[in-house]
């Protein structure tokens, strides 16, 4: 008899756009992602502590790229793709990343930044690619 692990496939996270929470989305075709976090440490060195650094996490953001195909009629895909030509808040919309273990991170105004939006060979499937920017804290839902 095997162990049971809790590994799962990265097919199980869901992300969800819209101009608002109650209309957002999941959105269609999406093949690959990645997330980075990006930490803001302060650092010092004080005599007290004979030349030991001390520090301080102080910041933090998280940017989540995202690349699959694009998918005409698709309602989180056309939300995506109709930011490639936005600017300032125009580029912002509601985004939610749920996690295998039902964890769910949210903005309200996180900053879509469109990379490719049907760029590609003439016989590939025209992809769409995309950073999500945090744009402020997130609502972090815990899994029930």
């Amino acid at each position: 008899m095997s162990k049971a692990t809790n590994v799962f496939p990265v097919l199980d996270n869901k992300f969800k756009a819209g101009a608002a929470k109650e209309s957002a989305t999941m959105i269609a075709d999406m093949e690959s992602f990645s997330v980075a976090f990006s930490n803001g440490v302060q650092t010092w060195t004080p005599m007290d502590q004979e030349g030991w650094q001390r520090g301080l996490m102080t910041a933090k953001a998280i940017t989540i790229t995202l690349s699959g195909k694009r998918n005409i009629g698709d309602a989180g895909n056309d939300f995506v793709a109709g930011k490639a030509f936005k600017n300032g808040h125009d580029a912002e919309g509601y985004f939610e990343w749920e996690m295998p273990d039902g964890t769910s991170i949210s903005w309200t105004n996180a900053i879509y930044d469109v990379k490719n939006c049907g760029g590609g060979g003439s016989t590939d499937v025209g992809p769409l690619e995309f950073d999500t920017i945090s744009n402020g804290k997130p609502t972090i839902t815990p899994a029930l």
